[in-house]
């Protein structure tokens, strides 16, 4: 038993073999950008908790909020929250036995991802 011999077994296809998919890369944005959101929740409480600390430290933090990385960052988190909202809306539907033929679930894709963006730019806009 101790004297197994070794299989040579063959790598299962991955990311090199198959050609992404919309179904795929929605997948992984998803946990992508529920992951991103914790680090915008961070930012977030890092800001309140300066300005409670004090004027000098608010006027640090705020002044990193207010330049153009954190504009970008939150301008990155908007696009996420929209974008996790959506597919999170997608798998409600997933969950109801609807749109699980390729297709449907493709075109449901696509509207994450082009609804994320154009919701982000309306908030932007009006925010």
């Amino acid at each position: 038993m101790a004297d197994a011999k070794r299989v040579e077994r063959p790598l299962s296809p991955h990311l090199t073999i198959y050609r992404p998919q919309v179904t795929s890369v929605t997948s992984i944005l998803t946990r992508i950008t529920g992951n991103a959101m914790i680090v915008t929740a961070f930012l977030i409480v890092w800001w309140l908790a300066a300005a409670a600390a004090g004027p000098e430290y608010f006027a640090s933090v705020n002044g990193f909020a207010t330049s153009f990385i954190g504009d970008l960052l939150f301008s990155l988190s908007l696009l996420g929250i929209w974008y996790h909202y959506l597919a999170g809306l997608r798998h409600l539907i997933f969950d109801a036995g609807r749109g699980l033929d390729i297709p449907t679930a493709e075109k449901l894709g696509w509207a994450c991802i082009i609804g994320s963006v154009v919701l982000t730019l309306l908030t932007m806009i009006i925010v």
